[in-house]
């Protein structure tokens, strides 16, 4: 096997742009999901070397003394990352011309031949799902003989072999797990609403929901949710109580883990026989009897994309639930005792002014226990980014994803609704929802219950008071 290094590369401080982050960027208090990804591939490949930079603070001085060690280096980047993740190649390449260099992940997925010469220190990009494409270049196979590739040939020219089938027989993929006990340290890895540490990864790939915005399903998962048997899972995660003791949680990372709802039940009735705790990310439409069953079962936590309180915002983007289900659910939950962390969006298609504080009313009324509020990013590869681009919201000249410091940035602009509105709103959405009366006497009476718990949330509440300030001072 060749040496390979497997490098989520230095960036932004505190950039998250793993295939677990659904938004590449710093978030408003640090946090950090796994490479999972770039791990599977770290798992597949013999004596390979996984470096979360961003995660373990490392800068590109620390790791340029991996290119000496190591004949292959695989990147994995994202379109707000990928100007500073070359910049990472052409160093690696100049302390080891012999190193040979691959980028993954959506961006290149989606546009492999401009992301291939973007710069000559690139040897070759990775399509769609490229675990074992790579796994196959590590071999030492010819490039030309390696499916789901795009590379130069001898005369420079640009050739893109036979795409890769998507994995079918997900038990094929090894637990990623062990990847991350030999090359990750856990307690690097922090999400404001899961219990630390914690351990997230995937059970299976690909999403049934078709939402315009949605980076993964777009360009590498697919919309058929392929899963991972429940057995192979929850043997993974007897392997998880062996090899992190420490762990308060485990992760559920698919993009819509209940979607399969008797598998769901399966691996949950596992995970309560293993005393586990665990979360996962599910849509606001699961049926009472499953989520009792869950909870049941060591379900602490459900991640849930709401996106929007407008049924027409909602209709826009193909979310494909209704507002009064999402009500529905969002009760059953609090009477079940499920906590929910609620994501929404704003700057989606047909939003304004009025849209939006109709959403900040939904998010107050349903009151979960915790939101993240971000802003629409037309990543390339998507629907929303194609349909911006067609209506003209999505300018040539100034369609950056992040600012200078890796924060998200308004990239949309609509005739009844500008950026600045956009990137404003964000700020109202979280002074609204989360200092009230009500929610701040939650919140505090949570912290009395918990010493560990008020230590976190101090930490955590003068980042999120930090990052206010910030976004003040940048729109000013």
């Amino acid at each position: 096997m060749i040496r390979t290094l497997c490098l989520h590369p230095p960036s932004y401080e505190g950039f998250d742009g793993g295939a677990g982050s659904r938004y590449q960027a710093r978030r408003e208090i640090r946090s950090f999901w796994y490479p999972t990804w770039l791990a599977q591939v770290a798992a597949i490949v013999p004596g390979s070397k996984l470096v979360d930079a961003p995660a373990a603070g490392l800068s590109l001085d620390d790791v340029l003394p991996l290119a000496h060690q190591h004949d292959l280096a695989v990147l994995h980047t994202s379109s707000p990352s990928f100007a500073g993740d070359v910049q990472v190649a052409e160093a690696l390449k100049r302390a080891n011309p012999a190193l040979k260099v691959g980028f993954v992940g959506a961006k290149v997925a989606v546009e492999p031949e401009a992301s291939l010469l973007a710069s000559d220190a690139i040897d070759f990009v990775a399509r769609e799902e490229f675990d074992f494409t790579i796994a196959e270049v590590a071999e030492g196979r010819p490039l030309a003989d390696v499916r789901g590739l795009t590379f130069r040939d001898p005369d420079g020219q640009v050739v893109h072999t036979l795409d890769r089938p998507i994995l079918e027989h997900m038990d094929r993929l090894p637990y990623v797990t062990d990847a991350y006990r030999r090359d990750l340290n856990v307690d690097d890895y922090f999400i404001g609403y899961l219990k630390h540490p914690y351990v997230s990864l995937y059970t299976g790939r690909g999403c049934r929901s078709r939402c315009t915005f949605c980076l993964w399903p777009q360009t590498v998962g697919g919309h058929r949710y392929r899963t991972r048997s429940a057995g192979h899972v929850l043997g993974e995660m007897a392997r998880i109580t062996e090899l992190f003791p420490s762990v308060k949680e485990v992760f559920f990372d698919d993009d819509t883990f209940t979607d399969d709802r008797g598998r769901a039940e399966e691996i949950a009735r596992g995970m309560g026989k293993l005393g586990l705790t665990w979360s996962c990310n599910a849509k606001a439409n699961v049926p009472y009897e499953t989520l009792r069953v869950l909870r049941d079962n060591g379900l602490r936590l459900l991640l849930v994309g709401y996106e929007s309180g407008n049924q027409q915002i909602l209709i826009n983007i193909k979310k494909g639930v209704r507002v009064e289900r999402a009500r529905q659910f969002t009760k059953d939950c609090r009477d079940l005792g499920i906590t929910i962390h609620g994501t929404f969006i704003v700057g989606l298609p047909g939003e304004t002014t009025e849209t939006i504080q109709e959403t900040i009313r939904f998010a107050k009324e349903i009151n979960p226990h915790s939101l993240q509020v971000s802003i629409a990013a037309p990543y390339p590869g998507t629907a929303l980014y194609q349909q911006a681009k067609d209506s003209g919201w999505l300018p040539e000249d100034d369609a950056t994803l992040i600012d200078e410091h890796g924060v998200q940035a308004a990239a949309l602009s609509y005739p009844d609704l500008n950026r600045t509105e956009i990137y404003d709103s964000v700020e109202s959405f979280y002074r609204q929802f989360y200092f009230r009366a009500g929610k701040i006497a939650e919140m505090s009476a949570e912290m009395v219950r918990s010493p560990d718990l008020m230590r976190r949330r101090l930490r955590e509440g003068a980042e999120f008071v930090s990052f206010l300030r910030r976004r003040g001072r940048d729109a000013s």
